[in-house]
């Protein structure tokens, strides 16, 4: 059984025995939200796709604003839970409820820190690559197994565990709680035997070359071991929160960004919002509002402290059965508008997210990811494992990565290691950079 007292730790990685904060008006969990916010891992997130490509007019979300939203949410899920869990636990009284916000909304800042550029697209395009290229498959034989499904199911949440855990001297050093509230995935890409109905394992937390840091954070703040010969582990409890937040925000998020740009109309939008009202759905009071995109504005807020209050609710529900490592599934498959969510989530599918323009998105992410995969990783391959073949052509593609990532992979100990470099420096791209990267190799654009 965990407890909430080991959970909320405030010791950093790399620093188990834990330092005196010298500034009482500011918590260590508050520290981790402006360390990430303040990170150049974050502030890339500006210019990268939420779902929709930035168009000329009408604002929508870029990851950017999604994850400030997100991290919104979170701190409200995060302050309910807390009074709550403090009310119970008198063990716990130098905690407040904001510190429980503060974890979360930290976690739910730093959720997306690993998404590549082009969305889920360039997840998958990056996993392709190294699936599907003949150049990439001479990599194959130089990796581990496990290191090998790392590269083939590259993952952004194990990506963002990497930046948020790298070069601890003088890297981010938050704390295990908040690094724990942001890991949803506790296990490796390697797990022999996953088990379906565990959400924790849909898809995976760490690479293989991080799992010290990983081990390190779970054992410190006791997550459950699930499994005496693979690391892996329930969730800490705190993550269920971190998801029903971004859960709660691309649902009702991504519904009104559609409206904005025209894909779904007026009265589908408010329908699917009054479903999640219900009878908090006062419809003669939009009368007085003349703006349907005001309208739908009010709606959205109101519905998003709908779902707020009902997440909250479902987790100290079942907080015995999370704290046992017994309960994992999402909040939100739990709450009274699940039904709605779900018919909202197939409806979103159909008429959202294979709209033409994300489609057109993807399609270039692809062509885009793929492009850079090919210069980058053939000219570091050549260059330290297969020297007889490194040409010219491979010497100008090395030369254009950053002086900071030449560093980094003169000191790479494998071609795993170097893999790893390169999809760091990919994933951590803007569209907008990468779209200029890809034009200047292919002789589109001469700078």
């Amino acid at each position: 059984m965990m407890n909430w007292k080991n959970l909320m730790s405030s010791a950093r990685l790399g620093d188990p025995k834990g330092s005196k904060n010298a500034n009482p008006l500011r918590s260590d969990f508050e520290i981790d939200y402006d360390r990430i916010i303040f990170s150049r891992p974050f502030r890339n997130l500006q210019d990268k796709t939420q779902v929709f490509p930035l168009p000329d007019q009408d604002f929508v979300h870029t990851r950017l604003t999604h994850s400030l939203e997100v991290s919104s949410v979170g701190k409200s899920l995060g302050k309910n839970v807390g009074a709550t869990v403090i009310e119970k636990n008198p063990e716990l009284g130098h905690l407040s409820p904001h510190d429980f916000g503060a974890v979360v909304g930290a976690a739910a800042l730093a959720h997306d820190v690993g998404n590549p550029p082009f969305g889920h697209s360039g997840e998958q395009a990056i996993s392709d690559y190294f699936l599907f290229s003949d150049k990439a498959r001479k990599i194959k034989a130089t990796v581990s197994d496990q290191e090998w499904d790392d590269l083939t199911r590259f993952e952004g949440n194990a990506q963002g565990f990497r930046l948020l855990t790298k070069n601890q001297k003088q890297g981010l050093r938050l704390t295990y709680a908040t690094l724990a509230a942001f890991t949803k995935y506790p296990c490796s890409s390697s797990l022999s035997a996953r088990e379906k109905s565990r959400k924790s394992q849909k898809k995976y937390g760490y690479f293989q070359a991080d799992e010290s840091s990983f081990s390190e954070m779970a054992e410190h703040l006791g997550l459950m071991a699930l499994s005496k010969k693979e690391l892996v582990f329930a969730r800490h409890p705190l993550a269920f929160l971190v998801e029903a937040a971004d859960d709660i925000c691309y649902s009702i998020i991504d519904l009104e960004d559609s409206f904005g740009l025209g894909l779904v109309t007026f009265e589908e939008t408010r329908d699917f919002l009054a479903e999640i009202l219900g009878d908090s759905y006062y419809p003669d009071k939009l009368e007085n509002i003349a703006s349907d995109k005001e309208k739908i504005g009010v709606l959205r807020a109101v519905a998003i402290n709908t779902l707020v209050h009902q997440a909250s609710q479902v987790f100290m529900a079942n907080e015995k059965d999370i704290l046992g490592g017994k309960f994992d599934q999402a909040l939100t498959d739990l709450i009274p508008a699940a039904p709605t969510l779900e018919k909202l989530g197939s409806f979103s599918v159909k008429r959202i997210y294979q709209s033409r323009q994300v489609l057109e998105k993807e399609a270039a992410g692809f062509e885009i990811i793929d492009g850079l995969l090919t210069a980058f990783m053939e000219a570091t391959f050549c260059k330290f494992y297969a020297k007889e073949r490194y040409s010219g052509r491979h010497r100008s593609f090395y030369r254009l990565l950053p002086v900071d990532v030449q560093f980094k992979l003169d000191w790479a100990k494998s071609p795993y290691e170097s893999a790893l470099e390169i999809t760091d420096y990919i994933s951590g791209m803007t569209d907008s950079s990468a779209v200029k990267q890809f034009k200047i190799l292919t002789g589109i654009n001469l700078g």
